[in-house]
Protein backbone atom coordinates (compact mmCIF):
# COMPACT_ATOMS: atom_id res chain seq x y z
CA UNK A 1 0.00 0.00 0.00
CA UNK A 2 1.38 3.95 -0.99
CA UNK A 3 2.48 5.74 2.12
CA UNK A 4 0.10 8.85 2.05
CA UNK A 5 2.23 11.81 1.22
CA UNK A 6 3.12 13.86 4.34
CA UNK A 7 2.46 17.93 4.05
CA UNK A 8 4.16 20.20 6.49
CA UNK A 9 2.54 23.42 6.91
CA UNK A 10 4.41 26.75 8.25
CA UNK A 11 2.60 29.79 9.66
CA UNK A 12 4.24 32.72 10.67
CA UNK A 13 2.03 34.33 12.86
CA UNK A 14 1.54 37.89 14.37
CA UNK A 15 -0.86 39.34 15.85
CA UNK A 16 -3.29 36.80 15.31
CA UNK A 17 -4.95 35.76 18.35
CA UNK A 18 -8.51 36.14 16.67
CA UNK A 19 -7.74 34.15 13.19
CA UNK A 20 -4.79 31.27 14.00
CA UNK A 21 -6.98 28.76 15.31
CA UNK A 22 -9.96 28.98 12.73
CA UNK A 23 -6.50 28.63 9.98
CA UNK A 24 -5.51 26.04 11.11
CA UNK A 25 -8.63 24.01 11.77
CA UNK A 26 -9.69 24.76 8.20
CA UNK A 27 -6.65 24.00 7.15
CA UNK A 28 -6.51 20.94 8.69
CA UNK A 29 -9.55 19.64 6.95
CA UNK A 30 -8.92 20.63 3.59
CA UNK A 31 -6.03 18.25 3.92
CA UNK A 32 -7.32 15.43 5.64
CA UNK A 33 -10.54 15.53 2.68
CA UNK A 34 -7.50 15.76 0.00
CA UNK A 35 -5.79 12.83 1.67
CA UNK A 36 -2.65 13.55 2.84
CA UNK A 37 -1.29 13.36 5.92
CA UNK A 38 -0.19 16.92 8.04
CA UNK A 39 1.40 18.29 10.56
CA UNK A 40 1.62 22.16 11.47
CA UNK A 41 4.52 24.19 12.30
CA UNK A 42 3.51 27.97 13.98
CA UNK A 43 5.79 30.44 14.77
CA UNK A 44 4.26 33.34 16.68
CA UNK A 45 7.12 36.62 15.52
CA UNK A 46 6.91 38.39 18.63
CA UNK A 47 3.37 38.73 19.35
CA UNK A 48 2.16 39.91 22.89
CA UNK A 49 -1.62 39.48 22.59
CA UNK A 50 -2.91 35.92 23.09
CA UNK A 51 -1.24 34.44 19.58
CA UNK A 52 1.16 31.69 21.43
CA UNK A 53 -1.47 31.05 24.17
CA UNK A 54 -3.71 29.84 20.87
CA UNK A 55 -1.06 28.17 19.61
CA UNK A 56 -0.68 26.12 23.00
CA UNK A 57 -4.03 25.09 22.86
CA UNK A 58 -3.96 23.72 19.40
CA UNK A 59 -0.65 21.78 20.36
CA UNK A 60 -2.39 20.41 23.25
CA UNK A 61 -5.66 19.77 20.80
CA UNK A 62 -3.55 17.69 18.30
CA UNK A 63 -0.16 16.59 18.80
CA UNK A 64 0.72 17.29 15.03
CA UNK A 65 0.68 20.90 16.03
CA UNK A 66 4.52 22.28 16.91
CA UNK A 67 4.51 25.80 18.35
CA UNK A 68 7.39 28.02 18.50
CA UNK A 69 7.81 31.45 20.62
CA UNK A 70 10.44 34.02 19.18
CA UNK A 71 11.78 36.56 22.26
CA UNK A 72 11.08 39.21 20.37
CA UNK A 73 9.79 40.62 16.90
CA UNK A 74 12.46 39.29 14.02
CA UNK A 75 10.43 39.42 11.04
CA UNK A 76 7.98 36.69 8.89
CA UNK A 77 11.11 35.49 6.90
CA UNK A 78 12.92 34.87 9.96
CA UNK A 79 9.58 33.06 11.78
CA UNK A 80 9.61 30.90 8.20
CA UNK A 81 13.09 29.94 8.59
CA UNK A 82 12.77 28.65 12.03
CA UNK A 83 9.62 26.87 10.60
CA UNK A 84 11.66 24.69 8.63
CA UNK A 85 14.00 23.90 11.20
CA UNK A 86 11.26 21.61 12.16
CA UNK A 87 9.60 20.55 9.23
CA UNK A 88 8.79 16.90 8.47
CA UNK A 89 7.01 16.23 5.40
CA UNK A 90 7.09 15.06 1.92
CA UNK A 91 6.55 18.79 0.97
CA UNK A 92 6.46 22.18 3.04
CA UNK A 93 3.53 24.66 2.51
CA UNK A 94 3.24 28.24 3.62
CA UNK A 95 0.32 30.13 4.31
CA UNK A 96 -0.43 33.44 6.32
CA UNK A 97 -2.45 33.76 9.36
CA UNK A 98 -5.39 35.80 8.40
CA UNK A 99 -7.10 33.59 5.77
CA UNK A 100 -6.37 35.79 2.95
CA UNK A 101 -4.32 32.52 1.85
CA UNK A 102 -6.84 30.57 1.95
CA UNK A 103 -7.06 26.83 2.44
CA UNK A 104 -8.95 26.04 0.09
CA UNK A 105 -6.48 27.19 -2.83
CA UNK A 106 -4.57 24.19 -1.07
CA UNK A 107 -5.52 21.50 -3.68
CA UNK A 108 -4.37 23.73 -7.00
CA UNK A 109 -0.81 24.40 -5.01
CA UNK A 110 -0.17 20.96 -4.44
CA UNK A 111 -1.79 19.37 -7.92
CA UNK A 112 0.54 21.82 -9.55
CA UNK A 113 4.02 20.25 -7.73
CA UNK A 114 3.46 16.99 -7.64
CA UNK A 115 2.17 16.52 -11.24
CA UNK A 116 4.29 19.68 -12.66
CA UNK A 117 7.29 18.63 -12.35
CA UNK A 118 8.54 21.76 -10.66
CA UNK A 119 10.30 21.87 -7.07
CA UNK A 120 8.79 25.37 -5.92
CA UNK A 121 5.36 26.34 -6.65
CA UNK A 122 4.04 29.62 -5.94
CA UNK A 123 0.35 31.13 -5.88
CA UNK A 124 -0.49 34.15 -7.97
CA UNK A 125 -3.56 36.18 -7.33
CA UNK A 126 -4.74 38.22 -10.58
CA UNK A 127 -6.92 40.38 -7.97
CA UNK A 128 -5.34 41.26 -4.91
CA UNK A 129 -7.40 42.38 -1.79
CA UNK A 130 -4.66 44.51 -0.46
CA UNK A 131 -4.69 47.92 -0.36
CA UNK A 132 -2.83 50.03 -2.93
CA UNK A 133 -0.16 50.96 -0.49
CA UNK A 134 0.41 47.13 -0.29
CA UNK A 135 0.13 46.26 -3.55
CA UNK A 136 2.52 49.02 -4.74
CA UNK A 137 5.36 47.71 -2.06
CA UNK A 138 4.93 44.52 -3.65
CA UNK A 139 4.94 44.76 -6.66
CA UNK A 140 8.35 46.59 -6.24
CA UNK A 141 9.67 44.49 -4.29
CA UNK A 142 8.51 42.01 -7.05
CA UNK A 143 10.67 43.43 -9.68
CA UNK A 144 13.94 44.15 -7.49
CA UNK A 145 14.25 40.49 -6.55
CA UNK A 146 13.82 39.60 -10.47
CA UNK A 147 16.37 41.84 -11.31
CA UNK A 148 18.98 40.79 -8.11
CA UNK A 149 18.22 36.77 -8.46
CA UNK A 150 17.57 36.13 -11.89
CA UNK A 151 13.69 35.48 -12.01
CA UNK A 152 11.91 34.28 -14.79
CA UNK A 153 10.41 37.63 -15.68
CA UNK A 154 6.42 36.74 -15.32
CA UNK A 155 7.22 34.57 -12.32
CA UNK A 156 5.02 35.89 -9.58
CA UNK A 157 6.17 35.04 -6.14
CA UNK A 158 3.90 34.98 -2.76
CA UNK A 159 3.97 34.01 0.77
CA UNK A 160 1.66 31.27 -0.50
CA UNK A 161 4.11 28.61 -1.74
CA UNK A 162 4.89 25.02 -1.66
CA UNK A 163 8.04 23.05 -1.77
CA UNK A 164 9.90 19.70 -2.13
CA UNK A 165 11.54 19.04 1.19
CA UNK A 166 14.86 19.01 -0.10
CA UNK A 167 14.77 22.91 -1.56
CA UNK A 168 14.25 23.19 2.10
CA UNK A 169 16.61 21.10 3.69
CA UNK A 170 19.31 23.09 1.78
CA UNK A 171 17.50 26.82 2.21
CA UNK A 172 17.91 26.44 6.18
CA UNK A 173 22.05 26.58 5.42
CA UNK A 174 21.71 29.91 5.26
CA UNK A 175 22.62 31.57 9.01
CA UNK A 176 23.12 35.37 8.12
CA UNK A 177 20.30 37.50 9.72
CA UNK A 178 17.75 38.92 7.93
CA UNK A 179 16.40 36.56 5.12
CA UNK A 180 14.79 36.77 2.41
CA UNK A 181 12.61 33.13 1.18
CA UNK A 182 12.10 34.16 -1.97
CA UNK A 183 15.86 34.85 -2.67
CA UNK A 184 16.90 31.59 -0.88
CA UNK A 185 14.62 29.00 -2.89
CA UNK A 186 15.67 30.76 -6.17
CA UNK A 187 19.22 30.17 -5.32
CA UNK A 188 18.61 26.56 -4.73
CA UNK A 189 16.36 25.99 -7.96
CA UNK A 190 15.22 27.46 -11.02
CA UNK A 191 12.39 24.89 -11.40
CA UNK A 192 10.08 27.32 -9.94
CA UNK A 193 6.42 27.68 -11.36
CA UNK A 194 2.86 29.68 -10.98
CA UNK A 195 -0.29 28.57 -10.28
CA UNK A 196 -3.38 30.66 -10.25
CA UNK A 197 -5.09 31.08 -6.83
CA UNK A 198 -8.17 33.49 -5.61
CA UNK A 199 -7.04 35.84 -2.93
CA UNK A 200 -9.41 35.92 0.04
CA UNK A 201 -10.37 39.16 2.11
CA UNK A 202 -8.37 39.54 5.63
CA UNK A 203 -10.35 37.78 8.27
CA UNK A 204 -9.51 40.57 11.14
CA UNK A 205 -7.45 43.66 11.70
CA UNK A 206 -4.86 45.30 9.01
CA UNK A 207 -1.69 44.07 7.22
CA UNK A 208 0.63 44.50 9.87
CA UNK A 209 3.22 45.52 6.92
CA UNK A 210 3.87 49.40 7.02
CA UNK A 211 6.49 51.30 5.34
CA UNK A 212 9.03 50.59 7.50
CA UNK A 213 8.49 46.68 7.60
CA UNK A 214 8.55 47.11 3.77
CA UNK A 215 11.52 49.01 3.50
CA UNK A 216 13.36 46.43 6.23
CA UNK A 217 11.80 43.63 3.68
CA UNK A 218 13.09 45.41 0.56
CA UNK A 219 16.64 45.54 2.12
CA UNK A 220 16.89 42.01 2.44
CA UNK A 221 17.26 41.46 -1.30
CA UNK A 222 20.83 42.81 -1.32
CA UNK A 223 21.28 39.56 0.79
CA UNK A 224 21.59 37.64 -2.79
CA UNK A 225 23.42 40.21 -5.55
CA UNK A 226 26.45 42.68 -5.76
CA UNK A 227 24.51 44.27 -8.19
CA UNK A 228 23.97 47.19 -6.19
CA UNK A 229 27.61 47.98 -5.90
CA UNK A 230 27.70 47.46 -9.57
CA UNK A 231 25.04 50.15 -9.86
CA UNK A 232 26.61 52.58 -8.15
CA UNK A 233 30.15 52.67 -9.89
CA UNK A 234 28.23 52.90 -13.18
CA UNK A 235 26.35 55.22 -11.47
CA UNK A 236 29.83 57.29 -10.29
CA UNK A 237 31.27 56.50 -13.82
CA UNK A 238 28.39 58.15 -15.78
CA UNK A 239 28.41 61.71 -13.29
CA UNK A 240 31.96 61.71 -13.65
CA UNK A 241 32.36 61.84 -17.61
CA UNK A 242 28.91 64.42 -17.28
CA UNK A 243 31.32 66.63 -15.14
CA UNK A 244 34.13 66.04 -17.50
CA UNK A 245 32.09 67.00 -20.31
CA UNK A 246 30.57 69.84 -18.77
CA UNK A 247 33.63 71.19 -17.68
CA UNK A 248 35.49 70.83 -21.24
CA UNK A 249 32.44 72.67 -22.46
CA UNK A 250 32.29 75.64 -20.28
CA UNK A 251 36.11 76.23 -21.34
CA UNK A 252 35.86 76.06 -24.53
CA UNK A 253 31.97 78.19 -24.29
CA UNK A 254 34.66 80.73 -22.14
CA UNK A 255 37.44 80.95 -24.59
CA UNK A 256 35.10 81.40 -27.93
CA UNK A 257 33.05 84.23 -26.03
CA UNK A 258 34.64 86.00 -22.67
CA UNK A 259 31.57 87.51 -21.66
CA UNK A 260 29.80 84.66 -21.16
CA UNK A 261 28.55 84.51 -17.37
CA UNK A 262 28.98 80.98 -15.82
CA UNK A 263 25.93 80.71 -13.18
CA UNK A 264 26.22 80.23 -9.31
CA UNK A 265 22.76 78.24 -9.43
CA UNK A 266 23.73 75.86 -12.07
CA UNK A 267 27.27 74.66 -10.21
CA UNK A 268 25.02 74.48 -7.19
CA UNK A 269 22.64 72.47 -8.62
CA UNK A 270 25.66 70.15 -10.10
CA UNK A 271 27.58 70.05 -6.88
CA UNK A 272 24.09 68.62 -4.73
CA UNK A 273 23.88 66.38 -7.25
CA UNK A 274 26.89 64.80 -7.60
CA UNK A 275 26.96 64.57 -3.25
CA UNK A 276 23.39 63.17 -3.61
CA UNK A 277 24.93 60.01 -5.74
CA UNK A 278 28.05 59.80 -3.79
CA UNK A 279 25.95 59.41 -0.36
CA UNK A 280 23.47 56.38 -2.52
CA UNK A 281 26.45 54.71 -3.20
CA UNK A 282 28.24 55.38 -0.01
CA UNK A 283 24.86 53.58 1.61
CA UNK A 284 24.89 51.14 -0.45
CA UNK A 285 28.63 49.87 0.36
CA UNK A 286 27.80 50.90 4.19
CA UNK A 287 24.55 48.27 4.12
CA UNK A 288 27.00 45.47 2.63
CA UNK A 289 29.64 46.72 4.92
CA UNK A 290 27.27 46.56 7.98
CA UNK A 291 25.55 43.22 7.12
CA UNK A 292 29.33 41.88 7.16
CA UNK A 293 29.41 43.11 10.35
CA UNK A 294 26.38 41.97 11.95
CA UNK A 295 27.44 38.11 10.89
CA UNK A 296 30.84 38.54 11.74
CA UNK A 297 29.17 39.31 15.29
CA UNK A 298 27.11 36.69 14.86
CA UNK A 299 23.70 38.66 15.15
CA UNK A 300 20.80 35.41 15.02
CA UNK A 301 18.19 35.24 12.62
CA UNK A 302 15.77 34.49 15.86
CA UNK A 303 15.87 33.68 19.17
CA UNK A 304 13.36 31.04 20.78
CA UNK A 305 11.54 31.49 23.81
CA UNK A 306 9.88 28.35 24.05
CA UNK A 307 8.60 25.56 22.24
CA UNK A 308 5.47 23.11 21.86
CA UNK A 309 5.10 19.51 20.53
CA UNK A 310 9.00 19.68 19.63
CA UNK A 311 10.33 16.29 19.45
CA UNK A 312 14.20 15.96 21.30
CA UNK A 313 15.99 15.41 18.00
CA UNK A 314 14.29 18.60 17.07
CA UNK A 315 15.49 20.57 20.14
CA UNK A 316 18.85 18.97 19.98
CA UNK A 317 18.97 20.67 16.32
CA UNK A 318 17.90 24.23 17.11
CA UNK A 319 19.83 24.20 20.14
CA UNK A 320 23.09 23.75 17.58
CA UNK A 321 21.69 26.18 15.67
Amino acid sequence: MEQTCKISVIVPCYYSEKTIAKAVHLAREELLRLGYDYEFVLVNDGSTDGTFAQIQDLCAEDPKVKGVDFSRNFGQHSALMAALHYVTGDYVLSMDDDLQTHPSQFGKLLDTIRNGGYDVVYGWYPQKHHNWFRNLGSRFEGWTMQVLTGRPKGLHTSSFWVAKAFVCRHAIEYMGPYPHMSGLLMRITKNVGNVELQHFDREVGQSGYNLKSLIRLWSTSTNFSVLPLRFSLVCGALFGAAGLISALVVIVRKLMDPTVMTGWSSLMVVILLAAGINLICLGLVGEYVGRMFMIANKQPQYVVRTQCNVGAAAKHKEEEK
